[in-house]
């Protein structure tokens, strides 16, 4: 057991990624018209009445002026086979978009094709957080498919085993 007062930040980082999450890109548009996209895995529901979701960007984000001007911003769900696409939109790239099949979605933020799941929502919160920025949106759309999601554990992606709950039974 390690105390607060002596945390190694790398190894409380590697605690933190035994942690399985769920891959996203988070998207948005910037005033000036031009399309922001950030691989994110500090997403979660939050709330279901009213339908409330929420992520955490890292204040060291380029692209967290954009986030903090947008009345919008998308949650794109990666499905298994969408690996490419979280390494894509992690890089430093100067268009994260290209190639990348989108629709525009409400007030004009882009949102991912094909996708396992997408949530278009209006921003109604932030709180600052430490090093992070917590964002709360309330879900305006959404859309969702049946596939394997994309998992990410201890620093690299997984794979799935889908098994039926048994409750009930």
């Amino acid at each position: 057991m390690i105390d607060s007062d002596s945390f190694d930040p790398r190894d409380l980082r590697n605690a933190f990624s035994q942690f399985a999450t769920g891959v996203t890109v988070v998207t948005t548009i910037a005033p000036d018209g031009e399309r922001i996209g950030v691989t994110a895995n500090s997403f979660t529901s939050l709330s279901m009445d009213p339908p409330l979701v929420l992520w955490c960007p890292g204040r060291h984000l380029r692209s967290l002026p954009a986030f903090e001007t947008a009345s919008h911003f998308a949650i794109n769900v990666l499905a298994s086979d969408q690996q490419h696409l979280s390494k894509q939109f992690a890089t430093g790239s100067t268009d994260k978009f290209d190639g990348v099949p989108l629709r525009e979605g409400i007030a004009g933020i882009p949102v991912l094709e094909g996708t396992l799941a997408t949530f278009e929502c209006e921003t109604v919160a932030r709180h600052e957080a430490g090093d992070h920025v917590i964002y709360i949106g309330q879900i305006q759309r959404y859309a969702h498919a049946a596939a394997d999601p994309l998992v990410f554990h201890a620093g690299s992606y997984h794979g799935t085993t889908t098994q039926r709950s048994t409750e009930g039974s």
